[in-house]
């Protein structure tokens, strides 16, 4: 017997329809938005913005990507990124080097000092990361990861 596939669901065409409140995408916005300032001045207060945590964040989990690979990663643009770099090399926390298979590509390195200042950022996002999922069950949490891993792999443009 042959299985019918359900049909597609019909989505509502405007966003007054839809609602803000019902928007995942303005959702989204206004979570890393109010998560973000939760952490400028604490950030502020260690001489840090918020681009320039994210992508220590980001080299202390995956050290030694492409300029790149880390703009994908940090949702960062090119320019800032440029910039940010500038800066956090600048400090000494970070390292650029040209590629040994092919010296088009630098790759960032998260120094001692760097991992040293990012341990120290840690615990302020770590906990407005528990705040924001307060009241929230293991079950969710799992089940929002999935939905959300799904809805970038809908939509990237890069393999990372």
């Amino acid at each position: 017997m042959e299985q019918k596939l359900p049909e597609k669901r019909e989505r509502i065409s405007t966003l007054g329809q839809i609602g803000l409140q019902q928007f995942a995408p303005y959702l989204m916005n206004r979570i890393m938005g109010r998560y973000n300032a939760t952490l400028r001045e604490d950030f502020r207060k260690q001489g840090l913005t918020i681009p320039q945590v994210r992508t220590l964040a980001v080299l202390s989990v995956t050290d030694g990507i492409t300029v790149n690979d880390l703009s994908v990663y940090t949702v960062i643009e090119q320019s800032t990124l440029s910039r940010t770099l500038d800066a956090l090399e600048g400090q000494g926390l970070v390292r650029r080097e040209q590629g040994v298979a092919d010296s088009r590509f630098r790759h960032v390195f998260l120094t001692d000092d760097g991992r040293a200042l990012f341990t120290r950022a840690w615990p302020a996002m770590h906990d407005a990361f528990e705040a924001m999922f307060d009241g929230v069950d293991d079950a969710e949490y799992v089940a929002l990861i999935a939905i959300l891993q799904k809805m970038l792999k809908n939509i990237r443009k890069h393999d990372i």
